[in-house]
């Protein structure tokens, strides 16, 4: 990936985003990058973009395989403006971002599973890892990583079954830098959109378009006891809304929980 390409793209594709671009041929993990970079005062916006990691994580402390050449490993600093507790919305915000960047090239195929899973035929190809810095309670910093398959022709057997890449999946590979800058094209939206609540008002319904565990039956993880019940669509605050056989309704907070089809990966 060319560095200057990639500034271009990105100026052509933003009114703000990634001004302050950082682009490593190799690097540990581009999270614990801007994480440094943040803490050194780095401005809102600033974007870290690898060609390879060494040591990617996803949620909950899992690792991700993070090839040279072949994917998009960047993380993107914010500073907003709003409480701890509605941060973590910014992990949706990201994920409708990224879909209807790859709509773009696969329209029709991709979707949501909650809470930001991008799935291509019943596939993961993206993950997104968010992170925050408190300073006096309030934040410093938000870090969102995001992880796509883009050119893989490939996976490791262990997780075969459950992820996939752009390329295998339209048959022709891909310019990353050109997706990088229509996923930040599309966040710039949708970040306009949360900043006016702080909240995913203005994001729901579409998210909720795009929600594969919608009207589905799933199994929630939660390490209080694992539970069943219909996943109905997320509310303004991203939590998942699970009916029960109970008939009780549960909002469910992504945090430590894991939802998934009674039936498979979806």
């Amino acid at each position: 990936m060319d560095r200057e390409r990639l500034a271009g793209l990105i100026v052509d594709n933003t009114a703000w985003l990634a001004r302050n671009l950082f682009f490593y041929e190799e690097t540990g993990s581009t999270n614990e990058d801007i994480k440094q970079l943040a803490k050194e005062g780095a401005a809102d916006g600033t974007l870290v973009v690898a060609d390879m990691q060494t040591a990617g994580r996803g949620r909950r402390g899992r690792d991700w395989f993070s090839p040279k050449g072949e994917s998009i490993y960047m993380s993107l600093l914010l500073r907003p403006k709003c409480m701890p507790n509605q941060a973590s919305a910014l992990t949706l915000v990201m994920a409708l971002a990224v879909l209807e960047a790859i709509e773009e090239i696969v329209p029709g195929m991709c979707g949501i599973k909650w809470p930001n899973d991008i799935v291509i035929n019943g596939k993961k190809v993206c993950g997104i890892l968010t992170e925050m810095g408190l300073k006096h309670n309030e934040i410093d910093y938000v870090v969102i990583g995001v992880g796509i398959n883009v050119n893989q022709s490939s996976f490791a057997e262990e997780i075969a079954t459950t992820a996939t890449s752009i390329a295998l999946e339209c048959g022709t590979k891909m310019e990353r830098a050109e997706l990088i800058g229509r996923v930040l094209y599309y966040f710039e939206q949708e970040y306009a959109r949360f900043e006016k609540t702080y909240d995913l008002t203005g994001l729901v319904d579409r998210y909720n378009q795009y929600l594969l565990n919608k009207e589905r039956q799933v199994r929630v993880l939660d390490p209080k006891g694992e539970y069943e019940g219909i996943a109905l669509g997320i509310n303004s605050q991203g939590e998942l809304l699970v009916k029960c056989q109970s008939g009780e309704m549960i909002e469910v907070y992504a945090g430590e929980v894991s939802v998934r089809g009674i039936y498979g990966y979806v």
